[in-house]
C-alpha cells in the first residue's frame, strides 16, 4: 500500500487501479462513563484509548508506534443518546479486549476493508481535519526557527484548504507547492463543510489545541495510487488526536 510520491512538476503515473486493503473498529461508548467522558474532553487521553487497541505490535516508547501500524481514527459523539462513535482504522488487527466493559455500550464490531480503486471511480466521503496554515518565523528570528500554525476558523477557508488537496485529471500526486494531493477530484461547491469544537489537553499538554472540521462529498478518482496512500495515511495534521482519516463507500 505504501507508495512513492511523483516529483512535484512530473505528472504521477495513477496506473489503472489500486488496492487499499486496511482493518476498521467500530466502537460505540457510553459517553457518561469516566473512561469515555475523559477522552472527550481530553485529546491525549482519546489518543490513549486509541492505542490501547494495539499493545505489543512495536516496542513500547516507539516514537512513531502510530505511523508504524497505520492507525487513524475519527470519532463523532451523540449527546442525546449519550454515544461516543469512535472509528479505528488500522494495517494490524486490534484487541479491545482491556477496555472497561462497562465503558462499552455495545460489543466491538471489527471489519476488513478490502477495497480496488479505478480512475473514474465516484466515491461519498467523510473526514474531519485539522485545517491549519503555516505562517513564516518572524524577521529576525534564530535560525532554524519554526513558523506558526494557525488554524482556519471559517468554512470558506476550509474548503480553499481542501481544494488544495485535490487532484485534477493529469495533475501530479505532489503540487507544485508541495501539498500532497489526494488523488481524487471533487465539485468543491458541494462540498458539505462543518466547523466541530476544537478539542485540547490539560497538563502535562498545555496549550494543545487543535481546530477541526467535517468535510463530506463524493470525490471522483484520478489517481488511485495516490488516492490509496491518503486513505492509508491520511492527510493533514494532528492524525494522533483523530483528524485526517478519510472515510469511503
Amino acid at each position: 500500500m505504501n507508495t512513492t510520491a511523483a516529483t512535484p512538476h512530473a505528472p504521477s503515473d495513477p496506473g489503472r487501479a489500486a488496492r487499499f486493503v486496511a482493518t476498521q473498529s467500530l466502537l460505540t461508548l457510553d459517553a457518561r462513563h469516566p473512561f469515555a467522558a475523559k477522552s472527550l474532553i481530553d485529546a491525549q487521553d482519546m489518543h490513549r484509548t486509541v492505542m490501547s487497541g494495539f499493545l505489543g505490535w512495536v516496542e513500547e516508547g516507539s516514537p512513531d508506534a502510530r505511523s508504524q501500524m497505520g492507525i487513524l481514527s475519527t470519532w463523532t459523539v451523540d449527546l442525546r443518546q449519550a454515544r461516543l462513535n469512535l472509528v479505528v482504522q488500522s494495517s494490524v488487527p486490534a484487541d479491545w479486549s482491556g477496555m472497561p466493559r462497562g465503558a462499552l455500550a455495545e460489543a466491538p464490531q471489527t471489519l476488513t476493508v478490502d477495497r480496488t480503486f479505478r480512475i473514474g471511480d465516484r466515491v461519498d466521503f467523510r473526514t474531519v481535519v485539522n485545517p491549519v496554515r503555516s505562517l513564516p518565523p518572524a524577521p529576525g528570528s534564530p535560525p532554524k526557527t519554526r513558523g506558526v500554525r494557525v488554524p482556519h476558523t471559517r468554512p470558506e477557508h476550509v474548503r480553499t484548504w481542501f481544494s488544495h488537496r485535490l487532484q485534477p485529471s493529469g495533475e501530479p500526486a505532489v503540487a507544485p507547492n508541495g501539498v500532497t494531493r489526494i488523488g481524487a477530484d471533487a465539485d468543491t461547491e458541494r462540498l458539505a463543510l462543518r466547523m466541530l469544537p476544537r478539542i485540547s489537553s490539560p497538563a502535562p499538554h498545555k496549550g494543545l489545541r487543535i481546530a477541526r472540521a467535517e468535510i463530506k462529498g463524493t470525490l471522483t478518482v484520478t489517481d488511485p495510487k495516490a488516492l490509496v496512500t491518503a486513505l492509508t495515511q491520511g492527510i493533514g495534521h494532528a492524525r494522533a488526536y483523530s483528524c485526517g482519516l478519510i472515510l469511503v463507500r
